[in-house]
């Protein structure tokens, strides 16, 4: 892919300052920049390495002042941030554009697919699925009995999708994810643990990204569900039953037991866990390395573990922090007393 200093600025409704026929074949940081890359200037903290970089094309603010002679071509924004973020958005749709069906790639009979469809090499394709169009499956991916993927849904490599699995519109799963492994349910006693079948399966609704190497349990009965517009970061476990409710983002390392219901809009830090059959209320906050053992409230911030109110942990923080100081004057307040 090659593009013109005048061919950015015309898509990005900018003006050039510099060479217009000035061509891009990558993308880099300002700071790293080289002949035939295109870079961005947002954070005034980087303005020192406009006057040194070596990449072809800059895309800057329509009201940054110049203080000395630059070498590079400049595209000239309303936001420059925002501008560069629509050519990484481009970038990346033109590199992930592929079409068509692998002579490796292995597809059961009774098996259906859309227009413009990609399936890799080696990918395994089970009877009864049903891909929309422009259904993208990489190399190595393993698409289950009777599973249904939507319109322009994106499935990387080394994914695996267990059998009866619906997966919504315009989804992305990042590489190692497993949709739809049995929930971890056994029925305890005397002599050992029997496993209870897990005959559910797992609903994905549109606009769903899972990161990598996250396993999304399927029901005992029913489904496991991760709403419309959910964002998961990597290494996340859903156990069975899960629900959580539309626009929902939860960073790495998090888990949820099962049967456990989260609303809409919750934003979860890095590593929280949550137990089972609790209900996280719509707008939930929760801080890193958090355990939630109760009902949420609507809009709330949680913290610590077992995690309570944002601000009521930070106040007994405090005191948890001078707590060798008050036992000291505790003892020394009974010695007087004895």
């Amino acid at each position: 892919m090659e593009f013109t200093a005048d061919q950015i600025a015309q898509l990005l409704q900018g003006t050039v300052e510099g060479d217009a026929n000035a061509a891009v074949r990558t993308l880099s940081r300002i700071e790293e920049g080289g002949e035939g890359s295109l870079s961005f200037l947002a954070n005034p903290a980087y303005a020192q390495y406009l006057y040194s970089t070596t990449a072809s094309v800059v895309i800057i603010g329509k009201d940054f002042q110049l203080t000395g002679p630059v070498s590079t071509t400049l595209v000239r924004v309303a936001d420059a941030q925002g501008a560069f973020a629509r050519v990484l958005e481009m970038y990346n749709t033109i590199k992930l554009d592929k079409k068509g069906i692998s002579p490796q790639a292995v597809i059961s009979a009774g098996a259906t697919h859309g227009t413009d469809c990609y399936v890799g090499a080696l990918a395994f394709v089970g009877e009864n699925v049903k891909l929309g169009n422009n259904v993208r499956i990489y190399p190595h991916a393993y698409i289950g009995d009777n599973v249904t993927i939507g319109d322009g849904t994106t499935i990387f490599a080394n994914v695996t999708i267990y059998s009866d699995c619906v997966i919504g519109a315009r989804c992305i799963i990042h590489s190692g994810t497993v949709i739809g492994s049995d929930g971890f349910r056994f029925a305890t006693g005397p002599g050992g643990g029997a496993k209870i079948p897990q005959i559910g399966n797992v609903v994905i609704e549109d606009e769903v990204e899972i990161g990598a190497n996250c396993a999304i349990d399927r029901a005992t009965l029913g489904s496991t569900i991760l709403r419309k517009g959910v964002k998961f970061d990597n290494l996340i476990h859903i156990a069975h039953n899960v629900e959580v409710g539309e626009n929902t983002y939860y960073a790495a390392g998090g888990v949820v037991a099962g049967s456990t219901k989260i609303g809409r809009n919750c934003m979860f830090s890095g590593q929280v866990g949550i137990i089972g059959h609790l209900k996280i209320a719509d707008g939930t906050i929760v801080a890193a390395q958090s355990g939630i053992s109760k009902n949420t409230k609507a809009g709330e911030a949680y913290m610590g573990s077992p995690a309570y109110e944002v601000q009521k942990y930070r106040k007994s923080y405090i005191h948890f922090r001078n707590l060798d100081r008050i036992v000291e004057r505790l003892e020394r307040l009974e010695k007087g007393v004895d």
